[in-house]
């Protein structure tokens, strides 16, 4: 005869075995207790169904099972169990037993008087636990043995370790191969994105309806980074051995973040050549085209210059790693409105301005810091005084 999990309550759907007061090859006899039972609504002692012998318990004392599920066969009175098979230790559970304590001095009910079954109980003395600390989740708030065991319960891990993928190893390599190749120094200054801005607001709207994108300080950055480095033509040039090469035409790279996995600095050739409005395009095309993916081995070598943009973020200055064998990079900023002085019909007064910082890593083997300053301050000078509505027309 097999002997089932029963159904203690309607709505009950699975029980746990807590303990089997008799072992395989014992002599049983109806109506004698045989195991107990614990869900979350009630806790028994079932007896046994027949008279007979214990010949097989087919789930284990702290096994969790649906209502129905054959736990044990009792056999005829002449029947005696088969001798169980050797089996090789189980491990070691570690949570258990090193802080135990006896089963009697845990309360039967915890602090609210919710009665704790027999399981729950069991399992609060193996581990030593407070049921007092325990919330419960069962009905009317009682402990449940899933509360305890999901207090037992390993902790996440704290980190987690993930491949750096193809793409990260190689920005990786590059960006320590151009630190231990260049003395890196940077300089910074605030920019007075005014006149910037003033373009921006009376051909900004047009510009999007246009073009289909909007207007960002970037492109007048580029536009001109374009236009000094003809009066500093060092920025734009790579260490050669001995040997400086300085690159008569501009091929701007533009570094574009393609989010965890890395970024990428597509070029865009013949810059000097290009107005505001041709750059901006420009700028967005390959912008475009690295992040679809479209963008071709070509596309991403042969820069002589780089601007990174970090301002989109709101970052305050950033010291951008030279991008191989470039000998100088510029990071954009964000820009924020803050009080400036500033000088109108001969007098200085305060007035609320977009600023900005450029920051500028070169490589000290190529060019000094007056040298580079001087390039800083050409482009700041031409960003705060061009007429840049006329630049877009």
């Amino acid at each position: 005869m097999d002997v089932l999990m029963p159904q203690l309550g309607e709505t009950v759907t699975e029980g746990t075995v807590i303990a089997w007061h008799k072992a395989a090859g014992d002599t049983v006899k109806s109506d004698e207790i045989l195991f107990e039972v614990s869900t979350d609504k009630v806790d028994t002692e079932v007896p046994a169904p027949a008279d007979g012998v214990l010949s097989e318990i087919l789930v284990e004392a702290g096994k969790t099972v649906p209502v129905g599920t054959r736990l044990a066969v009792i056999g005829g009175a002449g029947d005696s169990a088969a001798a169980p098979e050797p089996t090789a230790a189980a491990p070691a559970d570690t949570r258990v037993v090193s802080r135990s304590i006896p089963l009697d001095s845990v309360p039967r009910r915890d602090a609210r008087g919710r009665p704790l079954s027999p399981a729950v109980r069991r399992l609060i003395a193996e581990h030593g636990l407070d049921a007092t600390a325990i919330s419960g989740t069962g009905k009317d708030g009682r402990i449940t043995r899933q509360d305890v065991e999901a207090l037992l319960a390993p902790e996440p891990a704290e980190s987690d370790l993930v491949p750096l993928g193809r793409m990260r190893k190689q920005i990786a390599e590059h960006m320590v191969r151009s630190k231990a190749t260049s003395p890196h120094v940077l300089q910074a200054v605030e920019v007075d994105f005014h006149a910037v801005e003033r373009a921006r607001g009376l051909h900004g709207e047009e510009w999007k309806a246009k073009e289909g994108f909007s207007l960002s300080y970037l492109p007048f950055i580029a536009a001109a980074v374009c236009q000094a480095i003809p009066d500093f033509p060092h920025v734009n040039a790579s260490v050669e051995g001995d040997n400086l090469r300085i690159h008569r035409r501009i091929h701007l790279g533009i570094a574009v973040d393609l989010g965890p996995g890395g970024l990428v600095a597509p070029v865009i050739r013949e810059a000097q050549e290009m107005g505001l409005p041709t750059l901006a395009r420009a700028i967005r095309s390959v912008a475009a085209a690295a992040r679809d993916g479209s963008a071709g081995p070509d596309d991403l070598v042969g820069g002589t210059y780089t601007i990174s943009n970090s301002g989109t973020f709101g970052t305050l200055i950033t010291a951008p790693i030279i991008n191989q064998p470039q000998v100088a990079i510029l990071s954009t900023d964000g820009v924020r409105r803050k009080p400036a002085a500033i000088e109108t019909a001969g007098e200085e007064a305060i007035a609320i301005r977009p600023i900005g910082v450029l920051a500028q890593s070169f490589d000290h083997r190529a060019i000094d810091g007056a040298y580079s300053a001087g390039f800083l301050g050409r482009v700041r000078e031409i960003l705060e005084r061009t007429d840049w509505s006329a630049a877009l027309g």
